[in-house]
């Protein structure tokens, strides 16, 4: 049988050795650390295979009214460890009485990816928020490896994403004008990627706390930038 997370994107292995449908977000998610805080966003398509799946599938989640995580890969896999996160920084907020940092939750998920690596979680990690130390955004790997971003995107359609965000992120960039870019950047995605689509999942993550832009703001957005 074949290990969890081994197989190709959209097949797995029954007990009996015949092949099926794996769930797969294989999606465009986003991260931008901004200067008065980070904005996430994805979209909501879920594929198996050529298949679409799901149309309004999750994968925004606030790990701690100051962090948030977004993710890609395998659905299940991916949601196990987000599910991994929330409980552990749940547990060191009862236990010290104060919120896990953003770097320290990246270190947690990075020893979680790395302790399983052969036989491994298949899924692409975004984690942002702010704490003492200020705005922070971390990409994780399947492997457990993970660095520091100024803006990052994974998935599919990051290479779609990844030519907004060249161009228009700059060090000065703020929290609302990053909301903007992160919906023109999914909006490039969806528009070439086939596993990209079927509406936005935008939040931000500043001082106040983790704030999730509803559609009809987002909708209003979308119509100022044009690309209603």
């Amino acid at each position: 049988m074949t290990s969890r997370g081994t197989y190709p994107q959209g097949v797995g292995e029954a007990p009996d050795g015949v092949p099926v449908p794996r769930l797969s977000s294989g999606t465009t998610t986003i991260g931008l650390r901004c200067g008065d805080g980070v904005v996430l966003a994805t979209e909501r398509r879920a594929t198996m295979g050529h298949f679409i799946a799901n149309k309004t599938t999750i994968k925004l989640f606030r790990i701690d009214r100051h962090l948030g995580m977004t993710l890609a890969g395998s659905l299940g896999d991916a949601q196990a460890v987000i599910r991994q996160v929330q409980s552990e920084a749940a547990l060191y907020r009862a236990r010290v009485g104060r919120p896990l940092w953003v770097e320290a939750a990246t270190t947690f998920a990075s020893n979680l990816l790395n302790a399983s690596r052969f036989s491994p979680y298949f899924g692409w990690f975004i984690i942002g928020g702010v704490d003492p130390t200020g705005p922070r955004l971390f990409s994780v790997e399947a492997s457990g490896g993970s660095a520091e971003e100024r803006f990052v995107s994974i998935g599919s359609g990051s290479p779609f994403a990844y030519g907004v965000l060249e161009n228009a992120w700059h060090a000065k960039t703020g929290v609302q004008e990053g909301v903007d870019l992160a919906v023109r950047a999914l909006t490039a995605a969806m528009k070439r990627d086939s596993a990209s689509g079927d509406g936005y999942a935008v939040a931000t993550i500043t001082e106040r706390g983790f704030v999730e832009i509803g559609p009809s703001e987002i909708a209003r957005r979308l119509a100022a930038l044009g690309l209603a």
